[in-house]
């Protein structure tokens, strides 16, 4: 399990000061997991056909570089989307507050009365944030709107896919690369062996057993290696 973070007072200004945000966590699984998918559905697929090695690997290396920038591009999109409009909200929240300070503050104090505050203190508490623009402003994101307090970063996001992708969906095509005897039943094992991997992994961040998590990974993957596979023995010769 990760380590969990202190409780000193100079841990938890530094943490406070400068939240993580929400990681790349969900950018890898999401671009391994289908990487390992897609690349090996187009094996599957190329092999239940019974076609050449060199058809195998022309396909799948196509794939895993176009699939894989389309999916970091479509990822990089997506999440600067998000950026933008907490941009545009915080924009929208700024000018609410030079315009209707007193229907601000009310909101302000709406929301943290709803945290437990009350009486004197959540005047005082309403009075005080609502009198620093930031403060407000990062207030009504996270609990107007339900934003993350932390901006995501597109780039990082669309390299974190990118790499995961590359990295996961090159497994099934390594047999092939290498020239091994029987290597689509190789390139079958290892992608199970990635599919498994990656969910066990995935447990790190969650409260399901490791073993239970890779079988569920396993099973999704093997069921999309599965379809390929009974396509591409529809065009066998």
């Amino acid at each position: 399990m990760p380590r969990e973070h202190g409780h000193s007072p100079a841990e938890i200004a530094a943490r406070i000061a400068a939240p993580a945000g929400r990681g790349y966590l969900r950018d890898v699984v999401y671009g391994a997991i289908d990487g390992a998918v897609t690349t090996f559905a187009i094996v599957a697929g190329v092999a239940g056909a019974a076609l050449e090695t060199k058809v195998i690997l022309a396909l799948g290396l196509a794939n895993l570089l176009a699939d894989g920038f389309s999916m970091a591009a479509g990822n990089y999109a997506g999440t600067k989307a998000e950026r933008d409009d907490a941009s545009r909200l915080a924009r929208v929240e700024r000018r609410h507050l030079a315009e209707n300070p007193a229907g601000e503050r009310a909101e302000i104090r709406e929301i943290l009365r709803r945290k437990g505050l009350s009486g004197d203190v959540l005047e005082q508490a309403a009075t005080q944030i609502a009198g620093d623009t930031a403060a407000a402003v990062a207030l009504m994101l996270s609990d107007e709107y339900g934003l993350a307090p932390v901006a995501p970063r597109p780039l990082r996001a669309a390299l974190a896919t990118f790499a995961a992708f590359v990295g996961a969906g090159a497994v099934p095509l390594v047999p092939f690369v290498l020239g091994w005897g029987d290597a689509f039943a190789q390139a079958t094992a290892m992608t199970l062996a990635v599919f498994f991997a990656i969910g066990a992994a995935k447990s790190l961040w969650s409260e399901a057993p490791w073993w239970r998590s890779g079988l569920e990974t396993l099973a999704i993957g093997g069921a999309a290696a599965m379809v390929a596979y009974a396509v591409g023995r529809l065009f066998a010769p």
